[in-house]
Protein backbone atom coordinates (compact mmCIF):
# COMPACT_ATOMS: atom_id res chain seq x y z
CA UNK A 1 0.00 0.00 0.00
CA UNK A 2 1.15 3.51 -1.09
CA UNK A 3 2.03 6.08 2.32
CA UNK A 4 0.42 9.21 2.66
CA UNK A 5 1.77 12.79 2.88
CA UNK A 6 0.40 15.77 4.70
CA UNK A 7 -1.10 18.14 1.89
CA UNK A 8 -1.70 20.94 5.16
CA UNK A 9 -1.25 21.54 8.37
CA UNK A 10 -4.31 23.04 10.75
CA UNK A 11 -3.27 25.64 13.33
CA UNK A 12 -6.04 25.85 15.54
CA UNK A 13 -6.87 27.97 18.63
CA UNK A 14 -6.15 24.85 20.66
CA UNK A 15 -2.61 24.63 21.85
CA UNK A 16 -2.92 22.29 24.43
CA UNK A 17 -5.40 19.13 23.48
CA UNK A 18 -7.01 18.61 27.00
CA UNK A 19 -10.37 21.11 26.17
CA UNK A 20 -10.28 20.27 22.53
CA UNK A 21 -14.50 19.88 21.70
CA UNK A 22 -15.28 16.13 21.05
CA UNK A 23 -16.70 16.57 18.17
CA UNK A 24 -16.64 19.51 15.11
CA UNK A 25 -19.27 22.43 15.62
CA UNK A 26 -19.76 22.56 19.36
CA UNK A 27 -17.55 25.39 19.13
CA UNK A 28 -18.62 27.94 16.52
CA UNK A 29 -15.84 30.48 17.61
CA UNK A 30 -13.27 27.94 17.64
CA UNK A 31 -10.61 29.07 14.55
CA UNK A 32 -8.53 27.43 12.84
CA UNK A 33 -6.19 27.73 9.35
CA UNK A 34 -5.42 25.62 6.43
CA UNK A 35 -1.57 25.95 5.42
CA UNK A 36 -1.07 23.97 2.82
CA UNK A 37 2.66 22.50 2.28
CA UNK A 38 5.04 23.54 -0.28
CA UNK A 39 3.96 21.05 -2.73
CA UNK A 40 0.13 21.99 -2.56
CA UNK A 41 0.55 25.53 -2.07
CA UNK A 42 -1.21 26.69 -5.36
CA UNK A 43 -4.34 29.08 -5.93
CA UNK A 44 -5.76 26.36 -8.66
CA UNK A 45 -5.80 23.72 -6.60
CA UNK A 46 -8.63 25.90 -4.05
CA UNK A 47 -10.09 27.64 -7.10
CA UNK A 48 -14.05 27.32 -6.68
CA UNK A 49 -13.63 26.48 -2.70
CA UNK A 50 -15.33 30.05 -1.88
CA UNK A 51 -18.60 28.59 -3.69
CA UNK A 52 -19.00 26.15 -0.37
CA UNK A 53 -19.91 26.89 2.99
CA UNK A 54 -18.59 23.85 5.10
CA UNK A 55 -15.42 21.31 4.15
CA UNK A 56 -14.74 18.01 4.93
CA UNK A 57 -11.42 17.84 7.01
CA UNK A 58 -9.69 14.38 6.62
CA UNK A 59 -6.47 14.71 9.36
CA UNK A 60 -4.86 12.27 12.16
CA UNK A 61 -4.97 12.32 15.54
CA UNK A 62 -0.62 13.16 16.05
CA UNK A 63 -0.60 13.48 19.40
CA UNK A 64 -2.11 10.49 20.19
CA UNK A 65 1.79 8.05 19.82
CA UNK A 66 0.24 4.94 21.66
CA UNK A 67 -0.69 2.27 19.61
CA UNK A 68 -4.10 0.64 20.60
CA UNK A 69 -4.00 -2.34 22.50
CA UNK A 70 -7.39 -2.84 22.08
CA UNK A 71 -10.21 -2.90 19.89
CA UNK A 72 -12.55 -1.59 22.37
CA UNK A 73 -12.73 2.07 23.92
CA UNK A 74 -14.89 3.83 26.51
CA UNK A 75 -16.50 6.31 25.10
CA UNK A 76 -17.30 9.66 27.67
CA UNK A 77 -20.50 10.07 26.25
CA UNK A 78 -21.16 6.70 28.30
CA UNK A 79 -19.66 7.57 31.18
CA UNK A 80 -16.09 6.12 30.52
CA UNK A 81 -17.69 3.17 32.06
CA UNK A 82 -19.35 1.41 29.33
CA UNK A 83 -16.83 -0.65 26.28
CA UNK A 84 -17.56 -0.29 23.07
CA UNK A 85 -15.96 -1.54 19.34
CA UNK A 86 -13.46 0.98 18.46
CA UNK A 87 -15.00 1.30 15.13
CA UNK A 88 -18.31 2.30 16.39
CA UNK A 89 -16.89 5.23 18.22
CA UNK A 90 -14.93 8.31 17.43
CA UNK A 91 -12.31 7.44 19.83
CA UNK A 92 -9.18 8.89 19.11
CA UNK A 93 -7.57 5.49 19.95
CA UNK A 94 -7.67 3.55 16.87
CA UNK A 95 -5.78 2.14 14.15
CA UNK A 96 -4.18 4.92 11.74
CA UNK A 97 -5.49 7.42 14.45
CA UNK A 98 -7.69 8.79 11.51
CA UNK A 99 -10.35 11.21 11.84
CA UNK A 100 -12.82 13.60 10.17
CA UNK A 101 -14.65 16.75 10.58
CA UNK A 102 -16.39 19.04 9.03
CA UNK A 103 -16.20 23.01 9.43
CA UNK A 104 -16.96 25.89 7.97
CA UNK A 105 -15.45 27.79 5.51
CA UNK A 106 -15.18 31.42 6.72
CA UNK A 107 -12.64 32.87 3.65
CA UNK A 108 -9.98 31.77 1.27
CA UNK A 109 -6.86 34.08 2.38
CA UNK A 110 -5.30 34.57 -1.13
CA UNK A 111 -2.82 37.52 0.53
CA UNK A 112 0.74 36.95 1.97
CA UNK A 113 3.48 34.16 1.43
CA UNK A 114 1.09 31.25 2.87
CA UNK A 115 -1.00 31.64 0.34
CA UNK A 116 -3.75 30.08 0.07
CA UNK A 117 -4.81 29.58 3.21
CA UNK A 118 -8.47 27.84 4.58
CA UNK A 119 -9.72 30.01 7.53
CA UNK A 120 -12.22 28.16 9.14
CA UNK A 121 -14.49 27.31 12.17
CA UNK A 122 -16.42 25.22 14.29
CA UNK A 123 -12.99 23.20 14.57
CA UNK A 124 -12.17 20.02 16.97
CA UNK A 125 -8.42 19.45 16.39
CA UNK A 126 -5.68 20.67 18.29
CA UNK A 127 -2.90 22.91 16.40
CA UNK A 128 -0.61 21.48 14.27
CA UNK A 129 -2.89 18.83 12.87
CA UNK A 130 -1.55 17.33 9.64
CA UNK A 131 -4.24 17.49 6.86
CA UNK A 132 -4.34 14.08 4.30
CA UNK A 133 -7.13 15.80 1.96
CA UNK A 134 -9.78 18.13 1.87
CA UNK A 135 -13.03 17.75 0.62
CA UNK A 136 -16.62 20.15 0.23
CA UNK A 137 -19.10 19.52 2.17
CA UNK A 138 -22.41 18.36 -0.19
CA UNK A 139 -25.83 19.03 1.65
CA UNK A 140 -28.01 16.46 -0.49
CA UNK A 141 -25.19 13.83 0.18
CA UNK A 142 -23.90 14.16 3.29
CA UNK A 143 -26.97 15.06 5.35
CA UNK A 144 -28.87 12.33 6.73
CA UNK A 145 -31.45 13.84 8.96
CA UNK A 146 -33.36 10.68 9.79
CA UNK A 147 -30.23 8.89 10.85
CA UNK A 148 -29.85 7.12 14.30
CA UNK A 149 -26.42 7.53 16.03
CA UNK A 150 -27.10 5.38 19.09
CA UNK A 151 -25.47 6.66 22.19
CA UNK A 152 -24.66 9.78 20.80
CA UNK A 153 -28.19 10.75 18.96
CA UNK A 154 -28.39 14.03 20.90
CA UNK A 155 -26.05 16.90 21.70
CA UNK A 156 -24.18 17.28 24.43
CA UNK A 157 -25.02 18.61 27.80
CA UNK A 158 -23.88 22.57 27.93
CA UNK A 159 -23.23 24.33 31.49
CA UNK A 160 -23.17 28.10 32.41
CA UNK A 161 -19.30 29.28 33.18
CA UNK A 162 -18.98 31.20 35.46
CA UNK A 163 -15.96 33.42 35.78
CA UNK A 164 -14.36 34.35 39.21
CA UNK A 165 -11.33 35.58 38.02
CA UNK A 166 -10.38 38.98 35.47
CA UNK A 167 -11.60 37.50 32.15
CA UNK A 168 -9.38 37.23 28.13
CA UNK A 169 -10.11 39.62 25.53
CA UNK A 170 -13.90 39.06 24.46
CA UNK A 171 -12.83 36.92 20.78
CA UNK A 172 -10.78 34.58 23.56
CA UNK A 173 -13.64 34.52 26.50
CA UNK A 174 -15.97 33.36 23.79
CA UNK A 175 -14.19 30.47 22.90
CA UNK A 176 -13.05 29.55 26.16
CA UNK A 177 -17.09 30.00 27.29
CA UNK A 178 -18.02 27.86 24.57
CA UNK A 179 -15.50 25.15 25.55
CA UNK A 180 -15.65 24.79 29.01
CA UNK A 181 -19.64 24.99 28.80
CA UNK A 182 -18.89 21.27 27.06
CA UNK A 183 -17.66 19.97 30.19
CA UNK A 184 -14.25 18.65 28.69
CA UNK A 185 -12.83 17.01 31.69
CA UNK A 186 -12.82 13.36 32.05
CA UNK A 187 -16.12 11.47 32.22
CA UNK A 188 -14.94 9.71 35.15
CA UNK A 189 -13.93 12.28 36.99
CA UNK A 190 -17.07 13.20 39.82
CA UNK A 191 -15.48 15.08 42.12
CA UNK A 192 -15.96 19.16 42.75
CA UNK A 193 -12.69 19.82 44.66
CA UNK A 194 -10.40 19.06 41.49
CA UNK A 195 -8.93 21.97 39.15
CA UNK A 196 -8.24 21.32 35.35
CA UNK A 197 -5.57 23.68 33.35
CA UNK A 198 -5.33 23.88 29.23
CA UNK A 199 -4.44 26.41 27.00
CA UNK A 200 -6.87 28.01 24.38
CA UNK A 201 -6.13 31.35 22.21
CA UNK A 202 -2.49 32.09 23.82
CA UNK A 203 -4.32 32.20 27.26
CA UNK A 204 -3.79 29.61 29.92
CA UNK A 205 -6.83 28.99 31.81
CA UNK A 206 -7.81 27.10 35.16
CA UNK A 207 -11.38 25.67 36.21
CA UNK A 208 -13.40 23.53 38.39
CA UNK A 209 -15.86 21.45 37.40
CA UNK A 210 -18.68 21.97 39.54
CA UNK A 211 -22.32 19.72 39.62
CA UNK A 212 -24.16 23.01 37.92
CA UNK A 213 -21.56 25.11 36.36
CA UNK A 214 -17.86 25.55 35.17
CA UNK A 215 -15.97 27.90 37.53
CA UNK A 216 -13.22 29.75 36.17
CA UNK A 217 -10.73 30.66 38.82
CA UNK A 218 -7.61 32.14 37.08
CA UNK A 219 -6.99 32.74 33.37
CA UNK A 220 -3.49 34.65 32.25
CA UNK A 221 -1.35 35.14 29.01
CA UNK A 222 1.37 32.31 28.37
CA UNK A 223 4.03 32.18 25.52
CA UNK A 224 3.95 29.07 23.47
CA UNK A 225 7.26 27.04 22.82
Amino acid sequence: MPEITPIATLRTCYTDKFGVPRQPGLVPAAWGIVEFEPAFRRVEAVRGMEEFSHLWLITQFHLVKEEPTSLTVRPPRLGGNERKGVFATRSPFRPNRLTLSVVKLDRVGLEGDKAPRLFVSGVDLVDGTPIFDIKPYIRYADSVPEANSSFADTPPVRVPVLWECPQPPEEVRVIMDQSLALQPQPAYHADNIREYVTEIAGWRVRWAALPDCAKVVACSPFSAP
